[in-house]
């Protein structure tokens, strides 16, 4: 793949002269560090910006695109680096905006249950900022992801089933879009009907309308008691089985994650777990009073049991369920060294409750038709799970191979009222399933990119071709 450039050397010259005189030092043009900002945690190569920009302010991101703006030179902005879908590759050349040094906590409003952060903020620094107020950032999409990432590619993770995504976190923004202009969306009021709802439409734009720089969050307080545990089961299908089931009875999980027996072999082996067998396994977690959690429990066991649930693991302290979510969020590296040299190409649809053992079961045959290694992790308590394909990256057959497999998984979603992508967003690598998702209301959503950013210069090639 190669950028295919709309802009002069001479004009981006130019632009990074201009810039110079205010960022100085902040500006890198070293291949090193372009190239560490040319690709995500993804399968799709890598294609590095021009420059790289640290900003450290709002009006300083304002004045990087106001500039490339005017000489129609692209910005592609950069949180962690942890996205999946190849939204950092700098397809059409340009400038990488780095917020990682605006990484300040504005303001936490315990009494609201709101805080305000700047975009680079991880979420683990957030919750280290709220742990003497007693309150807590829910979404959890297992990297140490950045607000403002999280927050462009509607991230959502093992809390989603109790929580929501990061739609329903975030409830205001500071935004810079593609003439330079600083925008504030929504407000600190936990509903309002004044207008268009434009927080919801640049949450999961992938920087293609703006640039998020702040972000308005609602916070959660922590819970009086918290129990985790791990179920086994003979099949996938009893597993999930038992999943719906718990949903359909109403019992308040917090998280509920399942891992099928490669998977489980894999966490085994590279998070060197003990006393765990390699089967499908549910992995949950109860919150809530102490009374509350019983009940929910003692659900839940009579629930498993029914579909041949091992007895319960327990991890009670903070320790043992750091431990245990710690194997589930290494899942992706666990799988990646199921073989030397590999890639993972990574699947993430959503379906209907109802509709996932029979999503899950199709996948696993169709892995299992393919001859390759696929271990599958998902947040099955909504419907969103991970096909993991380990492939060959130098292997022209094993990658044609994996991205059939992927298609097949995403196309048995969407004939069951899915969608390809639960929280990962589109990227480079979902732009063909989003047409067959969405059809003709691609054309609307066109519309409204280039009516806010009719130069195309906001991280250009990302979900859908202009």
């Amino acid at each position: 793949m190669r950028a295919i450039k709309p802009y002069s050397q001479a004009d981006l010259k130019k632009v990074i002269n201009e810039l110079a005189t205010t960022f100085g030092d902040r500006i890198h043009l070293s291949q090193i560090v372009r190239e560490q900002h040319g690709g995500g945690d993804d399968s799709y190569g890598n294609l590095p910006p021009d420059a790289v920009i640290y900003p450290f302010s709002t009006e300083e991101v304002a004045q990087i695109v106001t500039l490339c703006n005017r000489y129609k030179i692209p910005v592609i902005p950069f949180g962690a680096g942890s996205s999946v879908e190849g939204h950092l590759l700098a397809v059409k050349g340009g400038i990488s905006i780095d917020l990682s040094e605006m990484n300040q906590v504005i303001e936490i409003n315990a009494a609201d249950m709101d805080c305000r952060v700047q975009a680079g903020v991880t979420r683990e620094q957030l919750n280290t900022a709220l742990r003497y107020d007693g309150l807590f950032f829910p979404i959890d999409p297992g990297a140490n992801a950045s607000i403002g990432g999280m927050a462009s590619t509607q991230a959502s993770g093992t809390n989603a089933v109790k929580y929501g995504t990061m739609k329903d976190a975030v409830i205001g923004l500071t935004a810079v879009v593609a003439s330079g202009e600083i925008i504030k969306t929504g407000s600190r009021a936990r509903k309002s009907s004044a207008g268009y709802d434009l927080t919801q439409l640049l949450v999961g734009s992938e920087g293609t309308l703006a640039v998020i720089t702040e972000v308005q969050l609602r916070l959660h307080p922590v819970p009086e008691i918290i129990k985790a545990a791990v179920c086994s089961f003979d099949t996938v299908a009893a597993a999930v089985d038992t999943v719906i089931n718990a949903r359909q009875t109403a019992i308040p999980m917090a998280r509920i994650e399942l891992l099928n027996s490669l998977q489980m072999q894999a966490c085994i082996q590279y998070s060197k777990l003990e006393g765990f067998e390699a089967k499908p396994t549910l992995f949950i977690e109860f919150n809530g009073t102490e009374k509350s959690v019983a009940e929910q429990i003692n659900l839940f066991k009579d629930i498993s049991g029914e579909f041949g649930g091992s007895k319960f693991k327990w991890a009670e302290t903070t320790e043992q369920r750091n431990l245990l979510w710690s194997a589930r969020h290494h899942a992706y590296h666990a799988t990646q060294q199921l073989q030397a040299k590999s890639k993972v190409l990574t699947t993430d649809v959503c379906v209907p409750i109802s509709k996932l053992a029979k999503s899950i079961l199709q996948a696993e045959q169709d892995a299992e038709a393919s001859g390759l290694q696929c271990t599958i992790v998902g947040h099955v308590g909504d419907g969103n799970y991970h096909l993991l394909i380990v492939m060959d990256p130098t292997s022209r057959d094993q990658v044609e191979q994996a991205k059939q497999l992927s298609s097949q998984v995403v196309n048995t979603a969407l004939n069951l009222g899915g969608t390809c992508t639960g929280e990962h967003g589109i990227g480079l690598g979902k732009k063909e399933f989003l047409k067959l998702e969405h059809a003709r209301s691609i054309e609307i959503m066109k519309t409204i990119k280039m009516a806010l950013d009719p130069k195309n210069i906001m991280n250009p090639g990302k979900i859908f071709d202009l």
